[in-house]
């Protein structure tokens, strides 16, 4: 199962031959950051991307649970 949700929302996620050619960009011209119309919808985005974060966690955990009752009863 692929977590959608990201702390690093931020930044742009490189191709390989991206990150291959980051390593000899001493000046970081090649850096991009997902960027946002207004500051508004970055915050939406970020709590959105935060609380789906959360929302996985509870839901891996409560399984994890259910499994542990399951094996022992």
């Amino acid at each position: 199962m692929k977590n959608i949700y990201s702390s690093s929302r931020l930044f742009a996620e490189p191709s390989f031959l991206e990150g291959m050619s980051r390593i000899l960009d001493l000046g970081a011209t090649l850096q991009d950051y997902n960027i946002s119309e207004t500051e508004q919808e970055a915050d939406i985005k970020a709590l959105k991307s935060d609380w789906g974060a959360v929302g996985e966690d509870l839901k891996f955990s409560i399984k994890n649970y259910e499994q542990g009752l399951t094996k022992t009863a």
